[in-house]
């Protein structure tokens, strides 16, 4: 009977440890189709998984500062597209086109990256070759990008 019960309470503690991490991982139904582009001043860039985080600030029309959480890929598929640890720092002026989420927050799914020298990083190999694939259409390719890749 004690062997039992052991046996059960292994079984269970393994369920419970197998299903926990399952439960973690999410999907990409927060954000919407529509695009969006923000320019502003990075203050943060967190090179870690699931997702690589971008910190943006950027001017209001207010005068204001709205604080920009712009998710990415994981390290392991972003240095495929020419993303190091190193690709951004505090104070870098960049231009973020991402998927917007349903709620209207100040959070999105990249989908390129401009950095100030006009070089684009992309996340998705759609995107490529062309850029506006996704796009809503108002958002123009900056002129003579110097792609990553």
């Amino acid at each position: 009977m004690r062997n039992k019960v052991r046996l059960g309470f292994l079984v269970g503690f393994a369920l419970v440890g197998i299903g926990v991490p399952l439960l973690a991982h999410h999907g990409n139904a927060e954000y919407v189709g529509k695009q969006i582009t923000v320019k502003g001043t990075v203050t943060a860039w967190i090179w870690t998984n699931p997702h690589s985080i971008l910190k943006v600030d950027v001017p209001d029309d207010k005068g204001g500062v709205v604080h920009w959480i712009c998710e990415n890929n994981a390290p392991s598929t972003l240095i495929n597209f020419g993303y190091t640890a190193k690709t951004f720092k505090p104070g870098d002026q960049v231009t973020v086109v991402m998927d917007a989420t349903a709620k209207g927050t100040p959070v999105g799914r990249v989908s390129w990256v401009v950095l100030a020298n006009g070089q684009v990083l992309m996340t998705d190999d759609r995107l490529r070759n062309n850029p506006q694939a996704g796009a809503d259409g108002t958002q123009p390719e900056p002129a003579n990008p110097k792609k990553a890749y």
